[in-house]
């Protein structure tokens, strides 16, 4: 009764021993769910850098670095951008500035769809960086990847714009470029090939009313892919 008393009165006794998965078997279970989503990741098209790299994905020969031939993309950026933003139609007349302010969407709205928005085909330009060389620097962007963009500039050079210690800006247009007749449900109308002819595939956002935008590199260091499900904190920015 003494012992039932100290060592065993009032405590809870595992009767059995739970089963406890081996190592062996852990480890097969995660080789199992990688080789799952690789699978799927090979179903959806999409390749890691390594992959990427040996089968030429992103290889670009500098021939063709023609800022005429990125113009359409440019247009098709246009294009998405008043869809996101969901613009208004363009005045029939040239609008005055208070009528113009007045279209302006509101701020609060844009900035979440702009953090998340794909930008192969803005614009972007360097308006500070710790390299004093890049400033001013401006282009298409073809490329974006975690780190830096690739932009063809309009003396059809290919330059790479480091993300980390730069700011830059971009501009989305003032008022939708799609014609009245577009739906969310419809496909975005692919432009026409620019030409010399063609005056208005040669246009450029900065070249008709727009809001200025900056981004900050450093705290834009992530791929497209990965920044559309991500979730932002507002954090202050410290550029020194």
């Amino acid at each position: 009764m003494g012992m039932y008393s100290t060592r065993v009165q009032g405590r809870q006794i595992l009767l059995e021993n739970p089963a406890r998965e081996s190592r062996a078997k852990k480890a097969l279970e995660e080789k199992r769910i990688r080789r799952n989503r690789q699978r799927e990741r090979k179903k959806l098209g999409i390749i890691g850098k390594r992959e990427a790299k040996e089968k030429g994905v992103w290889k670009f020969e500098e021939a063709q670095a023609k800022f005429n031939l990125f113009l359409p993309l440019h247009r098709l950026w246009m294009g998405y951008m008043s869809e996101l933003l969901v613009l208004p139609p363009k005045p029939s007349q040239p609008p005055s500035f208070d009528a113009a302010s007045k279209s302006m969407p509101q701020s609060s709205g844009m900035h979440p769809k702009l953090l998340k928005a794909d930008y192969h085909g803005s614009i972007m330009t360097v308006c500070q960086s710790k390299n004093p060389c890049l400033i001013g620097l401006s282009g298409i962007v073809i490329h974006e990847t975690e780190n830096a963009f690739k932009v063809v500039t309009k003396t059809n050079k290919l330059k790479v714009l480091p993300k980390q210690g730069t700011v830059f800006s971009f501009a989305v247009p003032l008022y939708s470029i799609l014609p009245p007749t577009h739906t969310v449900n419809t496909p975005l109308p692919l432009p026409p090939p620019a030409s010399t002819e063609n005056v208005t595939a040669l246009e450029t956002v900065l070249d008709q009313p727009h809001i200025q935008f900056e981004l900050y590199g450093n705290q834009f260091r992530f791929r497209a892919a990965d920044r559309a499900g991500r979730k932002f904190k507002h954090k202050e920015t410290i550029e020194l």
